[in-house]
Formats: structure tokens, sequence, C-alpha cells
């Protein structure tokens, strides 16, 4: 789609890469008027169907900015539209300084890495790898993924037909071993789901090398293997996305990461499942404390923000680090993506599971699905073809594979409305906190909520609800008429509380709506105008 994809680098060498950081966008030849030169027709369609407008954030990296450092001598890697940069490999110091007088570059960043933190993710991989007992054996239709399906009640939503058909799901990990030839993709491939991979590490035409951590992770919603294994989205489209370096633990593989996000969201990816995080580095200097877990300082959490506001539902692991002061790993402190924890078949959580919360006091995890004895495909073979393993990282693509069911049901809602609808109807919803969140979601509900739409029969909207989303104080507005009778409902329609408004007694109204706990309401107004329904949703 690009020019410089013929650039990318067959090879990365962790301790001779950069990040080189431009200054602008000025001069390039993409504009935002002509947004078919670099998004997919699918990528526009959902940015249509979600009202989302081209922004220069969709801009490519100016091409003639990539040509000048790749002049000084540099290896292109992987350009960065999001961020505005491009990581390149340099070998002569020369060359560091060339590209430093360039005038259309801010920084450049030394991203060396050691073996250090290395070790301590792989450890990490070996325990999630590692098999724990199991004490179930097949039941049914979905195999051995019964109890983490059926938890979130989403084969409720398959009995409906929302299976993921027409959905795509880009799954971004550390490597996809076994994926190629294991049975139970064999329905994904044959119907033609599996639409393409992508490495953003080596640059290879394989991502099915280094780990069989991605293929596990896969495996929890794309599998089909009636009775032995069925996944939570088994008739979605997939994409394999390889952005995590499993030969060394450095921040050059948040900037992977971007760039593998920005190639989901050009293609039209709808949900991005990713059981990656990031806390220490091989060197010391690129470690996050705990003032960038903020949502909108690590290259990451910038990154998975502006996923989430060109419209894909990113899903991410919260990290297998277990109780402290925020054990989560970047991305898992941004604000609008879902933040996965990690409970076993009977709903308590794992004890490995990271807690928030976020720097700036926002409660992570969001949500908690199954990553405590999952039932997962190996990657191995028919020898040891599926497994108990433990992880937040098998919890995450259990839910997006949910997820990708509700957003196939309900394609107008906004990321933000299925966000919320998930909170919302998580088990602890009325009472969260930053071990559990929210709670387990019941999709079945969710897709319930999402069913009530915000509609006006008016030509003029009646009243003004916010903030919404609240944490608890609201503020309502009468905006035409001389007055309005306020019904107050919950989810399941029952009426709470009415009242006549006329703009002058707002404070009443209001009183009352502060004592709502969290969840979600649906506040209708009628007036001579006609009648409005507004979807309150509660976050304390």
């Amino acid at each position: 789609m690009f020019l410089v994809v013929t650039m990318f680098a067959q090879a990365q060498v962790a301790t001779n890469i950069y990040w080189v950081q431009f200054t602008d966008k000025e001069g390039s030849p993409y504009s935002i008027d002509n947004p078919e030169a670099y998004l997919s027709p699918r990528a526009l369609q959902r940015r249509a169907n979600l009202n989302i407008a081209i922004d220069e954030y969709d801009l490519p990296v100016n091409p003639q900015y990539l040509q000048a450092v790749a002049d000084c001598g540099a290896e292109i890697i992987n350009p960065s539209k999001w961020l505005n940069g491009v990581s390149v490999h340099v070998t002569d110091p020369s060359v560091i300084e060339a590209i430093n007088a360039l005038d259309c570059v801010m920084t450049v960043r030394n991203c060396p890495n050691d073996l250090k933190a290395q070790e301590q993710k792989e450890r990490w991989l070996a325990n999630e790898m590692k098999p724990a007992a199991s004490t179930r054996s097949s039941k049914g239709f979905y195999g051995g993924a019964e109890d983490q399906v059926k938890q979130l009640n989403v084969d409720v939503l398959h009995d409906m037909g929302f299976d993921g058909t027409g959905v795509i799901i880009a799954v971004l990990d550390g490597g996809f071993e076994g994926a190629e030839n294991t049975s139970c993709f064999d329905n994904m491939r044959e119907e033609g789901r599996l639409l393409g991979t992508r490495d953003f590490v080596y640059g290879s035409n394989s991502v099915y090398t280094q780990s069989t951590h991605g293929t596990s992770c896969l495996s929890t919603m794309g599998a089909y293997d009636p009775n032995n294994m069925v996944g939570t989205a088994y008739k979605a489209s997939y994409y394999l996305i390889h952005t995590e370096d499993g030969d060394s633990e450095n921040i050059i593989e948040e900037y992977n990461w971007v760039s593998g996000a920005e190639y989901a969201d050009s293609l039209g990816v709808d949900v991005c499942s990713t059981s990656l995080g990031y806390i220490t580095f091989d060197m010391s200097q690129w470690d996050h404390p705990y003032q960038h877990y903020d949502g909108k300082t690590a290259p990451m959490s910038i990154g998975a923000e502006i996923a989430a506001s060109r419209g894909m539902i990113c899903m991410n692991a919260a990290g297998n680090e277990g109780d402290g002061n925020c054990t989560l790993g970047i991305p898992a402190d941004a604000e609008h993506i879902v933040t996965v924890g990690a409970v076993n078949a009977a709903g308590d959580r794992a004890s490995f599971s990271s807690v928030g919360p976020t720097y700036d006091g926002r409660i992570k995890p969001d949500v908690m699905a199954m990553g405590e004895g999952t039932y997962v495909a190996s990657g191995y073979g028919s020898w040891w073809p599926y497994y108990n393993g433990n992880g937040t990282s098998f919890a995450t693509p259990v839910l997006a594979g949910a997820v990708a069911c509700l957003r196939q049901a309900r394609p107008y809602s906004s990321v933000q409305e299925i966000c919320d609808a998930l909170r919302a109807c998580g088990n602890r919803a009325d009472n969260p906190d930053s071990k559990y969140g929210y709670g387990i979601p019941d999709f079945s509900q969710a897709l319930e909520l999402l069913k009530v739409e915000e509609h006006s029969v008016a030509a003029n909207e009646i009243i003004n609800v916010y903030p919404n989303p609240s944490q608890g104080e609201v503020k309502v507005a009468l905006k035409e008429g001389a007055k309005a009778d306020v019904t107050v409902y919950d989810i399941t329609g029952r009426q709470l509380y009415t009242y006549t408004f006329n703009g002058l007694n707002h404070t009443t109204l209001e009183n009352y709506l502060n004592t709502l706990g969290t969840g979600v309401y649906f506040i209708n107004a009628v007036s001579e105008l006609g009648s409005q329904t507004v979807k309150l949703v509660v976050t304390k």
C-alpha cells in the first residue's frame, strides 16, 4: 500500500535499533480528502458505520522524510503514522549524527538491550504455557472450552447466530508456531477466514516461528473442532500479526505493536486481541515507572488509544504480576481499551492476575474472563493437541472472541458503547475495584443493553444529560420547550423515578441521578415537542 513497504528490513538487530521522531507531516503526498490511498474500502466502511472522521493521524509518514533518513545510511524497519516516526537499523554512529541534523527530525531515540529482562519474560511465558491440572473432560459441542465460553454467556449469542461471521479479528502476538497445520484451524483455512499474516519483527514472510503463544491465544477464539474445542468466535476471520520479539525485551517492541495496529486499522479490522505487556526492559533506562501508567505516556498506550479512536475494539491482557501497587503491563493502562484480568472456572480471581489502579486513579482491569485452567491448543500437533494453561494472555482472547460476536450483532454501536456495556454487565458492576474490575461480563445482557438505542422522535433534542458516561455527578439541561415529564428506568425496564422538569428545577432531578449506582439507565423525556430516550452509563 505504501511506497516504503519495499524498504522494510529483512532482519532486526536490537542492539542497533533507533526510533526517529519526525516533526510534522508537512508536504506529504497524502491527504485527508483522499483516504482511499492509504485505507482499504473495509476500513472506510467501518469509519462510516461508526461516524468517525479521517484526520491527520491517518496520514502516512511523509515518504520524503523516510527517504531522507534512508539516504543518511539507515535501514528502514517500521514507519508509524500514528506516532509519526520510524524505527531504523544503524551500525555507524555517523549515520545517527546525519539523521539528527535533518530538519524534519525532532529526536532520535536509541533502543539498545541486553539479556536481563528477557529472563523475566521467559519465566512469564513458561508459566503460561505450562500445562495446568485438568479437572474436566469434554462437554458437548464446545469440548474442553465449555467452561470459558459459557462463563460469559456468549453461547447464548452463538445460539442466536452471532458466531463472529463477517467480523475481522487481528491477533498481535509473539509467534504462531504450529498454527499453519493445527487441526482446529482447518475450518478457518478451508473457508478462507485466515485472511493474512504480517511480521513486524523480522520483516520475514512467516509468522509461524518463535513461539506457540499466539497459536494458543488464537485457539480460544477461532478453534472449531466440535466436541473437542470450539472457541468464542469460531466463524470470525483473522489476521495474525507478529510484533513481539521473543529473543529480547526491548522498547522497540512497543513501536512494532503500534505499526501492527496501524496495519490492522488499514485493513478494516474490527477487534484487536493483544496478549502482550511491557514493564521492564533489557536496558533499565526504558523501564516504565508508575508515573507512566496514565494511558498517554508509553508509546504502546498512545497507540492503543489512537487505535480505539479509529473504531477498533482493543482487548489487552492485564498481566501476570499478581498483587501490588499497579502491576499492569503497558498498554493495559490505556483508557479506551478493554483490559482483561483472569479468573478460574468458578469465577474466582487468579492470584497471578495483575491489578491497578492506573497512575491517574482509574480502575483497571476493566473486566475478567477465564485465564486459569483455560483450554487452549498447544501448537504441537496431534500428539498433544490441547492443554489447560494459565495467564491473562488466555483470558484476553476468550473475551475478544465474545466481543467479536457482540460486534456482529451490533455493527453500529460505538467502541465506547461496547466497552461501557461490558463494564455495566459485569457481575461486580455495583462494586468495581482494581483487582476484579467490573467483573465477568454477561454477553447476553450486553446484547440486550445495546439493543436500546438513543433516539428522538422530535426534530430537536429535549434534554441534555452530561457527562455521559458519568462517574457519579450528573447534570441535566432542558434544551427545548417549557417543560418535560421525565421517567428514569433501569436496564431491566423497571421504572425508578418520575419528575416534571422545567429547566429551573434541575437540582432535584440531578440530586436523584447522582444517587444511582454503577450501571446503565434510560431517561425518557416527553414534552410538547415529542419524546426522547437517553441512555445514561454510570461507572462509580
